[in-house]
């Protein structure tokens, strides 16, 4: 072979070598990146699952100690809760912890209704007579069941057949009231409405809304923002329902016509002509059809026009006010001959009713039917409000220093949170010094919430220097004016964050307050320096083991003021006081050490809430 063609074929062969070489370079590179990303994925993967065993066996393990719990409330929503979580991977066992959760929940229900009685009597002095407030507690059952029936509906039926209901006479006593296990399901029925299972919410309510009450009205104001089809049928089938109903009276009437013109704002009145009301969400008019308010206006005339019955939820005078409130309704969309009719009845009326009820004529009788008229409740340019003047003029008149003493106190709650240093003059008004201080201590409390809420940041720390404060309200001010403060002036924060700890050392040690406190201090420092996060919880898990009654939950801030006349109690839930948001956000940073630092209480409210948190966090993390 001729050396030339010799050399042309080797720089061939060459060229097909480096070019082969080549390919195969360029080939492995994506081909490693999409090894190495499938490998990361199956690690992930891995961890996510040996994380969700450990998860499941934390909550097991858990479920078995809440068994020998002493606290019944923290034993029902123990079981409560991990049968919930537990539900996908083991059905019998859940519902077996829900019927355990059931009658733990009855118990702990009962006791709380005795500490209420308790709480009143000693505010009455032992005599069953004069005014007392209260704070409300938990009901038990109805979380349970709320739990139960979002998981199986039949299993919610079958604890809700248990339900034993103490206060079905006094609710039945009231207009529009129902006993308290159709208020259960009417409660849960809500949830799962909220929730947006509209059929489960329906199904679960269904036994029930073939009788007008508000609870039956309101459930189908709120199916209507969800499915107006569906709820105008079964306002429709409630509509003829009451019609041919012998007991229906003009208080049923009124909830009917809230439905249409007033959804979720409640009017009735009681035998004696008081007005009973509530509002359940924000009144806006229904846009129901032109059919189905003519079938509101057929039956509500319908009863209306008939005899009063004695059984009557209303008696003459209620009759009377009631028809009298809602006849503008009648008179703007109703038929003539109706509307006619209404007012003869109405005059007819007027021969049995009382000076009072006749010459009735307030807020309650046009709020919802008729456009509010401009009122000025708010005061402008620093001058008084109308009510305000009134009172002012009152305290003029009185004729003794605890008459004066009273509407000075008045006028420091209508007033703080229009004009909050208003307010505090007026406190310094009060003569008796004992309720100057509770009235200074309940207002200064009210301050400080609207303060907050309002991010006045400047005030809030002046306030925080000279209130009457308690050291829980003072801590918690200071520590959520920091978080306001954090996102201008880190430095700054950090200083108002120790001064809202030291305020929180000054708290009893076995104050429920002191952890309370501490927490809410470390939500802060989570969301502004990550890195003393961990410290912040350990000082506040000290506090939570020295304090029996900490819970870890429920934590909400409370003013009360307890006059001789006046009593006020206001209740504001804070989610930052208790256990379960931070350690779910802890867990998602550092799962394994959320874990230890759980186990770091030593009493078993906090410690269930805690592993509770945790575990959810695993178990509903979203695979990636």
């Amino acid at each position: 072979m001729p050396n030339q063609l010799i050399v042309v074929l080797s720089f061939i062969v060459a060229t097909c070598i480096t070019l082969t070489a080549q390919t195969k370079t360029v080939n492995t590179e994506p081909s490693k990146a999409a090894n190495d990303k499938a490998a990361a994925a199956m690690e992930a993967e891995r961890v996510l699952k040996e994380r969700r065993a450990n998860a499941q066996s934390l909550l097991i393990n858990l479920a078995v100690d809440a068994r020998n719990f002493s606290d019944a409330i923290v034993r029902a929503r123990t079981q409560a809760r991990v049968a919930d979580m537990l539900w996908d991977s083991d059905h019998e066992r859940s519902k077996s912890m829900f019927r355990s959760a059931w009658d733990a929940a009855e118990a702990a229900d009962a006791e709380s209704e005795a500490r209420v009685q308790e709480d009143i009597r000693q505010q009455q002095g032992g005599t069953g007579r004069g005014g007392y407030v209260i704070a409300t507690p938990p009901d038990l059952r109805r979380e349970v069941l709320g739990l139960a029936t979002k998981r199986d509906r039949k299993l919610g039926e079958e604890l809700l057949l248990k339900y034993k209901d103490e206060k079905s006479e006094e609710r039945n006593r009231r207009p529009g009231g129902v006993d308290e296990l159709t208020s259960q399901r009417f409660s849960v029925a809500e949830e799962l409405l909220s929730a947006g299972d509209v059929q489960q919410a329906l199904q679960f309510a269904e036994p029930v809304l073939g009788s007008v009450s508000m609870s039956s009205v309101d459930f189908l104001a709120s199916l209507r923002e969800k499915d107006a089809t569906l709820a105008d049928q079964h306002y429709a089938a409630l509509l003829q329902s009451a019609a041919m109903n012998p007991q229906s009276d003009a208080n049923t009437v009124a909830l009917l016509a809230a439905y249409i013109f007033s959804p979720h704002l409640y009017v009735t009145f009681r035998a004696n002509g008081a007005p009973s009301s509530a509002q359940t969400g924000p009144v806006n008019v229904a846009n129901v059809s032109a059919q189905l308010r003519a079938a509101f206006f057929r039956s509500g005339a319908a009863i209306l026009l008939r005899p009063m019955s004695e059984q009557s939820t209303a008696g003459a005078d209620g009759q009377y006010l009631a028809i009298k409130r809602i006849l503008p309704l009648f008179e703007q969309f109703g038929p003539a001959e109706t509307t006619a009719a209404l007012r003869s009845q109405l005059d007819n009326l007027a021969a049995v009713t009382s000076n009072t009820a006749r010459n009735r004529d307030d807020e309650w009788m046009h709020r919802g039917i008729e456009p509010s008229k401009p009122r000025n409740d708010e005061g402008s340019n620093g001058q008084p409000s109308d009510r305000e003047q009134s009172l002012l003029d009152r305290a003029e008149r009185a004729k003794t220093s605890a008459d004066r003493d009273q509407i000075y106190l008045e006028l420091a709650l209508v007033t703080s949170d229009k004009d909050d240093r208003r307010a505090r003059d007026y406190v310094d008004k009060i003569d008796d010094m004992d309720l100057r201080n509770s009235v200074r201590s309940y207002v200064d409390a009210s301050i400080a919430y609207k303060l907050v809420r309002k991010k006045e940041v400047d005030r809030a720390l002046e306030l925080a220097q000279k209130g009457d404060l308690t050291h829980l309200q003072r801590s918690w001010l200071l520590s959520q004016t920091a978080a306001l403060i954090a996102a201008t002036d880190r430095d700054k924060a950090a200083q108002v964050i120790e001064e809202a700890a030291a305020e929180a050392r000054r708290i009893e040690t076995g104050d429920a307050d002191r952890p309370r406190a501490f927490f809410a201090i470390a939500n802060v420092v989570r969301r502004t320096n990550r890195a003393n996060v961990w410290a912040a919880m350990d000082e506040a898990i000290r506090a939570a083991n020295s304090a029996e009654k900490f819970t870890g939950e429920d934590g909400e801030l409370t003013f009360r003021l307890a006059g001789k006349s006046t009593r006020a109690v206001s209740q504001y839930p804070f989610p930052d006081f208790n256990v379960s948001g931070i350690f779910g956000e802890l867990a998602n940073e550092n799962y394994d050490k959320a874990v230890e630092l759980a186990r770091g209480f030593q009493r078993d409210a906090p410690r269930a809430n805690a592993v509770i948190a945790v575990a959810k966090s695993v178990l509903e993390e979203k695979k990636k």
